[in-house]
């Protein structure tokens, strides 16, 4: 039996620094592709490099706060912060840090159609510098999945 591959382009609004909820959105534009598998695997990569893709809790608002506060502690920013990227503003280079601390990919598995993730877990985008950033752009091969969030500044 051939491999089944589906692909869609997806676009995701701009969005300030911060996390936030897109399994909705997603779900919405490939829900009728993803009814055609019965197992795969959905593989999301993000083209943006001061904002990253992850999976965490939906359910206490408290967790987005609490890892906002440990990126902020760990990562500093301003005039005063000892990094040498400053073209795109004093934010930028700490942004591409925490982005690269996150990722910008990844795999959920797919079962009878639906994307198989535990209770309280949705996709996030965190946006990591304080200026918004552009759109993003979704595609997905299913089977194997894939979903390309790209995105540029507006």
């Amino acid at each position: 039996m051939a491999a089944k591959w589906s692909q869609k382009t997806v676009v995701v609004p701009a969005q300030r620094r911060g996390c936030h909820l897109i399994t909705p959105k997603i779900l919405r534009e490939i829900e009728g592709d993803l009814s055609g598998f019965k197992c795969g695997l959905a593989h999301l990569f993000l083209q943006h490099t001061s904002a990253s893709l992850t999976i965490n809790e939906n359910y206490d608002s408290d967790v987005q706060a609490d890892t906002e506060t440990f990126l902020n502690r760990i990562v500093p920013e301003g005039r005063s912060a000892p990094w040498k990227h400053t073209l795109e503003g004093p934010d930028d280079m700490p942004a591409h840090i925490k982005s690269s601390m996150f990722g910008c990919a990844l795999t959920i598995p797919i079962t009878d159609g639906r994307l198989n993730m535990g209770t309280w877990q949705v996709i996030e985008t965190r946006h990591m510098a304080l200026r918004a950033s552009g759109q993003c752009f979704c595609s997905q091969n299913c089977d194997y999945t894939e979903w390309n969030l790209i995105s540029g500044l507006k």
